[in-house]
């Protein structure tokens, strides 16, 4: 089994976002590719982004896809929590209360969340670190939206964020970059890694799901009129960046880093737990 060395570890996880982020900054907030497309999707004669009037769109987009990034937290949350009541709990001094959680089929159920006790706390502050960074980045920097500036109807100005971040105080009233729904579907990265810490195959599924999900919640928003597309792009640089540092904090660079596990490791894992069973 190779491992990979730290400096192609950092310049790979670190490196690729931060190319990223100097290629959306040129392509994007450099230039008017995000207000030529916008303008694709606001209607001139009504001076509405069609989209945003369709309520079914709104509900479906907005409202119920938040329950996927929703319910991880909060499923997370109940697991770090239950993860502190195992050690409380000593059927054999309790053998009545041990019964009555076996025949409950809770006792499993408990020693899961005592096994997985940081990876859950991992989720739940992940989670909270990345809501952290992107309202951080909306109240310091006040952006309005499309459809709030006097591009599309608005009444207000329409600014670039470097030209408006304030690093000490907030900037403004404005709340709209980077984009916050998108953020919420990038958010699920943090299982991305914990599927690293534990080498399963399938981890890559899990990040590319994580990516396309968010790319989902921005892009409705963007035909609605209510980001950029370049507010998408940064939101997810930004989840990977602090996903990554939390990560790195609960799990480090060498658990990260091992390949995952291959089909025939998995069987010699499994044959060796039976036998020592």
């Amino acid at each position: 089994m190779q491992i990979a060395s730290p400096s192609r570890f950092y310049w790979v996880n670190f490196g690729i976002p931060l190319a990223c982020a100097a290629v959306v900054f040129l392509m994007f907030d450099m230039t008017n590719i995000d207000i030529a497309f916008s303008n694709l999707l606001f209607d001139p004669v009504s001076q509405i982004f069609p989209l945003d009037k369709v309520h079914f769109f709104e509900k479906l987009t907005h409202k119920w896809a938040r329950i996927i990034p929703n319910w991880t937290g909060e499923v997370a949350v109940i697991g770090a929590i239950l993860s502190f009541v195992w050690p409380l709990i000593n059927p054999q001094k309790h053998p009545r209360l041990g019964g009555f959680l076996q025949r409950t089929k809770a006792l499993p159920v408990l020693r899961f969340a005592r096994d997985h006790r940081r990876d859950f706390l991992f989720v739940v502050v992940a989670f909270a670190i990345c809501t952290g960074v992107i309202h951080f980045l909306k109240s310091h920097t006040s952006v309005y939206c499309p459809i709030e500036t006097t591009l599309y109807g608005g009444k207000m100005a329409h600014v670039e964020w470097y030209s408006n971040f304030q690093l000490f105080r907030e900037a403004g009233e404005g709340r709209c970059w980077p984009g916050g729904h998108a953020s919420g579907g990038f958010t699920m990265l943090a299982l991305y890694f914990v599927a690293r810490r534990y080498r399963w195959r399938f981890s890559k599924a899990v990040m590319w799901g994580s990516l396309l999900l968010g790319f989902i919640y921005g892009t409705t928003r963007v035909l609605q009129g209510w980001h950029y597309m370049s507010h998408t792009f940064w939101a997810g640089i930004f989840v990977w960046l602090a996903c990554l540092l939390t990560a790195l904090a609960f799990y480090g660079r060498a658990r990260l880093e091992v390949p995952v596990l291959q089909r025939h490791e998995r069987v010699e894992r499994v044959a060796q737990a039976q036998t020592s069973s």
